[in-house]
């Protein structure tokens, strides 16, 4: 059965899915993109659809919809780079034609997940870890109130609202030690537009290789197809990117954790709520209590899940398989050693302080894959886009520091 893939999206998740495409089928994937960037747009194994208003939702519905049209009877298999599009195409299900296929949950189960305080509330009680939680509004007259120890972390729960707005000394996510940096922070958000609640945290001890990432998917019938465990070495420093991976290595862990245990727990909870497609969950590690804290849940592959190829679990064809061939896959926990970075052997030696992830890090690093850097999709172009990113990092690292 011939079929084409549209990815949706022009940041490192797309082209790394559109390098996926290639490398399972030696065929250039569609990539619908509003905003021009370098990790797309010089790239010769893509198909570039350029459209400046697909984050208007009819127009998304309308561009999809037009490129199934030119392809008559063949499949076409769309994969979002995030959730924003992964929710246009589940709400508008009615209005696509049927030759398109995708592999997204509910509306309310991609909502439930991309509101951060209506995650937090939804499954508060399910078999998953949290950390202590509590709300607030920075435009409330209402007292402060944390039950629990400073420091804290501070973010927002309406992130696409958040995305949009602009102020001083705006942060991702932010670490605060004290009730009056907190105060001055709400102030600073109070200056903006975003008019929804904070979440405040209590802060999870522990450098950044007490995070892990877990990549999951269930197919059609709501089934677990794999889970992945990766422990992260090293995360990003600057204000805006806090949060994404920078290193990890899959079937790894410094700690002496219960790898069964989050893993059953994932299982459950995914088959419980009837999940369909990609998740990422980003958890951190809690040794006062041997825990894996669930710090969010992404409805879609990560910016960084490019290493579950090299466990034998290429991304697209798995979705491709599901959808178009309707091929089952017995479950499979992924714990097969596989390094994954965006920066160069000198910025791991200098800035992971797990001195054990470290060694293993640099013993991996000959062996490791970075998802922009493909054999097949060389050009001059793409060299001067890794020697950019890699002064980036140098400059980033040293400028800014997450303790």
């Amino acid at each position: 059965m011939d079929f084409e893939v549209l990815i949706c999206g022009s940041d490192v998740n797309a082209y790394y899915m559109a390098r996926l495409t290639h490398e399972a089928y030696r065929k250039k994937a569609y990539v619908l993109i509003k905003n021009k960037l370098a990790y797309t747009t010089y790239s010769k194994i893509i198909n570039h659809i350029y459209n400046d208003k697909i984050w208007n939702e009819d127009a998304f519905i309308k561009a999809v919809n037009d490129l199934a049209d030119e392809l008559n009877d063949k499949k076409l298999v769309v994969i979002s780079s995030n959730e924003t599009y992964a929710n246009f195409l589940t709400k508008n299900r009615d209005k696509l034609r049927g030759n398109i296929l995708y592999n997204y949950p509910s509306v309310e189960i991609i909502q439930s997940l991309m509101d951060k305080e209506k995650f937090y509330k939804t499954y508060k009680k399910s078999c998953l870890d949290f950390p202590k939680t509590t709300y607030y509004n920075p435009n409330s007259s209402n007292d402060i109130f944390v039950d629990f120890q400073f420091p804290v972390i501070v973010k927002p729960a309406n992130v696409i609202i958040y995305n949009k707005v602009e102020f001083p000394h705006k942060k991702k996510v932010y670490k605060v030690d004290t009730m009056d940096e907190l105060k001055q922070i709400f102030d600073y958000i109070k200056s903006s537009d975003y008019d929804d609640d904070l979440i405040i945290q209590e802060y999870i001890p522990g450098d950044d290789s007490y995070l892990f990432d877990s990549v999951v998917y269930c197919d059609k019938q709501s089934n677990v197809s794999f889970i992945s465990l990766a422990q992260i070495g090293l995360q990003e420093h600057s204000p805006n990117m806090v949060g994404n991976a920078a290193v990890l290595i899959n079937g790894f862990s410094t700690f002496d954790i219960n790898r069964e245990d989050i893993e059953n727990k994932i299982k459950s909870f995914m088959e419980k709520i009837k999940y369909v497609g990609f998740a990422e969950f980003d958890l951190k590690y809690d040794y006062r209590d041997g825990k894996f804290k669930v710090l969010e849940i992404n409805a879609r592959q990560g910016r960084c899940s490019y290493y579950v190829s090299l466990c034998g679990f290429n991304l697209v064809k798995v979705l491709v398989d599901d959808l178009v061939y309707d091929k089952k896959i017995p479950y499979t926990f992924l714990d097969k050693k596989i390094m994954l970075t965006f920066v160069n052997r000198k910025i791991i030696k200098k800035y992971v302080k797990n001195p054990k992830f470290k060694s293993e890090a640099l013993r991996l690093y000959k062996y490791s894959v970075n998802p922009l850097k493909y054999r097949d999709d060389r050009s001059i172009y793409r060299k001067l886009l890794y020697l950019k990113r890699d002064n980036n990092y140098k400059k980033s690292f040293s400028m800014y520091k997450w303790d």
